[in-house]
């Protein structure tokens, strides 16, 4: 294959203890080298690189890691970085060129994504040092929902804290609920600015969005990423008082409470097993009763908040499944159309076990009043047209 070397993209995503990339060309799609730096400030930092190998880092840093990458990039010309921000609060609706505002606005959203958008600062920080002539670009997966009306993104607070602390749903995956409609609208072959469809991004995280003519108007994500399905180790919408009866009755604090919903809860904390749905699959299918109840709960609330989401819409020109498990799980994706009856989907089981391939992503009949179809996310990929485009005069 012919590379444009010109307009290699370096993507990087960026978290507390890893550091993600991947060099991509974006016009011809290509992958030249990809790799992820985990486990850093720890004995066991590692860097993996494909295709060249894994070699220990032990202890290095964010700035040493983007270093070590920068070494493993060899004689790879590259045009620009492109970076993944979890939050951009209200300050960016759009991707933008990086500068030292930008990186400030980042900076003072971590109070909304402090797992996050710390991070996302230290590796842009160490990017900008290691690649100081090059022009670096921020995308925000919270941007592409700043489309949604303010009935949809308020909450039924008091609205002063929403000018004081800008507390409102912000919805997050918008990159991945971006790039799969897109992709939708090419294989429906409508415009995607005439298309009324609900995405469904499932993997560890999990959300899903209803976008109309081209913009999000509703998506289940809110302040934080907590909000909205059960995931893989989060446990999606619960009772707020939940939060005070568990600190009277367990013991634990705020913040143990807190990392509990998190990280403790989900997929995981319902069946006690894992977080991880193939584990849970094979798990119920031997009679785990408890990894039964999560796959349950999991496409049980998946598919009421489809439901709810379609009040953002006209008609539901399509529903789309993307991510780990909606890509991949034929089973979970049976369930959840299985608890849509009102929405009348008639699956074909062929095709749902074939994911899609062979018919451009559709899972359902041709008759079917609910058009269903499994189309692939690539939000690297996104992010190094985003980073592209930016760079073009």
């Amino acid at each position: 294959m012919t590379v444009n070397l010109s307009h290699n993209i370096l993507v990087i995503n960026c978290g507390s203890s890893s550091l993600k990339f991947a060099v991509i060309d974006p016009e011809s799609t290509q992958v030249l080298i990809q790799g992820i730096a985990e486990r850093l400030n720890s004995p066991d930092a590692l860097l993996k690189v494909q295709p060249l190998g894994s070699q220990a880092i032990p202890y290095i840093n964010h700035a040493k890691a983007m270093a070590a990458i920068l070494a493993s990039l060899g004689d790879i010309p590259i045009a620009g970085i492109g970076h993944r921000v979890v939050h951009g609060g209200e300050f960016f609706s759009a991707s933008v060129l990086l500068n030292e505002d930008a990186v400030a606005k980042i900076d003072a959203c971590r109070a909304l994504a402090p797992l996050h958008n710390p991070a996302h600062v230290t590796g842009i920080r160490a990017a900008m040092e290691n690649f100081p002539e090059l022009p670096h670009v921020a995308v925000f997966d919270t941007a592409f929902h700043q489309t949604m009306p303010p009935h949809a993104y308020f909450y039924a607070l008091p609205y002063d804290l929403y000018k004081t602390h800008q507390v409102r749903r912000y919805g997050f995956h918008g990159t991945s609920h971006r790039f799969v409609a897109e992709q939708a609208a090419t294989l429906l072959d409508k415009p995607f600015t005439e298309l009324q469809i609900i995405t469904a991004h499932l993997g560890n995280g999990c959300s899903a969005c209803a976008i109309k003519n081209g913009q999000s108007m509703d998506t289940t994500m809110g302040l934080t990423p907590l909000e909205g399905l059960a995931m893989g180790t989060r446990s999606g919408d619960v009772d707020p008082n939940l939060i005070q009866f568990l600190v009277e009755q367990t013991g634990r604090d705020i913040r143990q409470v807190t990392d509990l919903l998190n990280r403790d809860s989900g997929l995981l904390g319902l069946s006690g097993l894992s977080n991880d749905m193939r584990t849970l699959l094979e798990a119920a299918d031997n009679g785990h009763s408890r990894a039964e109840l999560a796959i349950d709960v999991f496409c049980y609330r998946l598919a009421k908040g489809i439901l709810g989401l379609a009040a953002a819409l006209d008609r539901i020109d399509a529903l789309i499944f993307t991510g780990g498990i909606g890509e991949n799980s034929a089973p979970i994706r049976a369930r959840t159309l299985a608890h849509l009856k009102v929405l009348k989907p008639t699956l074909d089981h062929d095709l749902n076990s074939a994911h899609g391939r062979h018919t451009a992503g559709r899972i359902t009949t041709t008759d079917s009043a609910l058009t269903a179809l499994v189309v692939p996310t690539n939000e690297e990929l996104v992010i190094a047209r985003e980073t592209q485009r930016l760079l073009q005069p």
